[in-house]
C-alpha cells in the first residue's frame, strides 16, 4: 500500500493545474496505441478501486491512465462545496483530456463516474474512440427505485434497526454504517468474503464532503443536488461504440442495463453471472474478458 506521497511521486504521474487554479493527479501506466482514461466512482471516490484495470489491460498493450477527481485522494481537495456540480466536472475531465493530449481515446467510467462519462460522451464524444458505461444507469430515478426494491429485499428486523437512525438523522452513528456493509455493501458492493486491499482504502478514502452535497449521506433517499438526473431519451445520441458492463447483484437493475444497450446504438451489453457493483474483484475473469474483447472488437470495426 503506497501513501499519499508515494503515490504523488510515483512513475507516470502528471499532475493537472485546472483553469480554478486547483490540481488534479493522473498517473500512466502501462505503453500502447490504445489508451483509456478511468473515471472512479463516489462521487467522491478514488482511483485505487480501479488499480486491478492495470493488470486486466497493460497486458493487452492498453495505456490506462487513473484519475482521481477533485476533491479525491490524490488531488486537491478543497472545501468549497460550490465546486461539487456536475457540469464543473464534465468541464474538468475535458481540461484533463487537453492538457494530457488524449484524441481518440476510449473512457472508462465507473458507477457515479458512469454518470460523468455519459455526459461527457454527449459533450465530447467527437474525441472518444470507444465509451465504457459500468455500473450506472440512465436515471437518478432509476436507480433509486432499484435501490429501494434491494432495502425491500433486507430482513424486517435490519429494516427496523436501520430506520431509527434515519430518522434521526444519526447517519454518521458507528453502528449504521456497520448495517450498510453487512447487509448491503457485503451483497450488492462487493460480494467476496474480505474486500481487497485496493477496494477497502478507496473506501476510507472517500471524501464524504462530495459524496453528500452530490447524492447526499443517505443510501436510500437520494437528496444532493444530482437528484433529477436523467438521460434516457439523450442515449441514443451517443454514437461511439459502447460497453454497457454491470454484475447481476449490482446496485444498478439488470434490467436497466438492458435497456441503456437498446438505446445505445453502437452498443454490447455484458452482466458478470457473479458479480457486483465492483465485479471487477468479484467476478474479475468475467470482467477482463469483457473489456479485453471490446477493445479488441472495436479496434477491428465489429462494433
Amino acid at each position: 500500500m503506497m501513501t499519499k506521497q508515494e503515490k504523488h511521486n510515483a512513475p507516470g504521474v502528471q499532475w493537472v493545474t485546472l483553469n480554478n487554479g486547483y490540481r488534479v493527479w493522473t498517473q500512466r501506466v502501462g505503453s500502447g496505441r490504445l489508451r483509456l482514461l478511468t473515471l472512479h466512482g463516489g462521487p467522491g471516490c478514488s482511483h485505487e478501486y480501479l488499480e486491478c484495470l492495470e493488470d486486466f489491460l497493460v497486458p493487452q498493450g492498453v495505456e490506462v491512465i487513473f484519475y482521481d477527481q477533485l476533491g479525491s485522494w490524490c488531488s486537491d481537495q478543497p472545501e468549497d462545496g460550490s465546486l461539487w456540480q456536475l457540469e464543473r466536472f464534465i468541464d474538468e475531465i475535458e481540461q484533463v483530456r487537453t492538457a494530457l493530449g488524449l484524441e481518440d481515446f476510449y473512457l472508462f467510467g465507473h458507477g457515479c463516474g458512469g454518470l460523468w462519462a455519459i455526459e461527457y460522451a454527449l459533450k465530447y464524444q467527437r474525441y472518444l474512440k470507444g465509451l465504457i458505461l459500468g455500473s450506472i444507469t440512465g436515471s437518478v430515478h432509476s436507480y433509486m427505485a432499484h435501490i429501494k426494491h434491494l432495502r425491500e429485499q433486507l430482513p424486517p428486523e435490519v429494516v427496523d434497526q436501520i430506520k431509527p437512525f434515519e430518522a434521526a438523522n444519526d447517519l454518521d452513528n458507528e453502528e449504521h454504517p456497520s448495517l450498510l456493509m453487512e447487509h448491503l455493501y457485503r451483497k450488492y458492493i462487493c460480494r467476496l468474503p474480505s474486500w481487497p486491499e485496493a477496494l477497502s482504502r478507496a473506501f476510507d478514502h472517500r471524501n464524504l464532503s462530495v459524496y453528500n452535497t452530490m447524492q447526499g449521506n443517505n443510501e436510500f433517499v437520494f437528496t444532493g443536488n444530482l437528484l433529477g438526473w436523467d438521460r434516457w431519451n439523450d442515449l441514443a445520441g451517443i454514437r461511439v461504440a459502447t460497453l454497457v458492463l454491470a454484475g447481476r447483484y449490482d446496485t444498478t437493475a439488470p434490467d436497466d442495463q438492458k435497456q441503456m444497450a437498446s438505446i445505445l446504438p453502437h452498443s454490447r451489453l455484458v452482466l458478470c453471472d457473479n458479480g457486483s457493483h465492483c465485479s471487477m474483484w468479484d467476478d474479475p475473469e468475467n470482467y477482463r474478458q469483457a473489456l479485453v474483447d471490446f477493445l479488441k472488437d472495436v479496434e477491428n470495426g465489429r462494433i
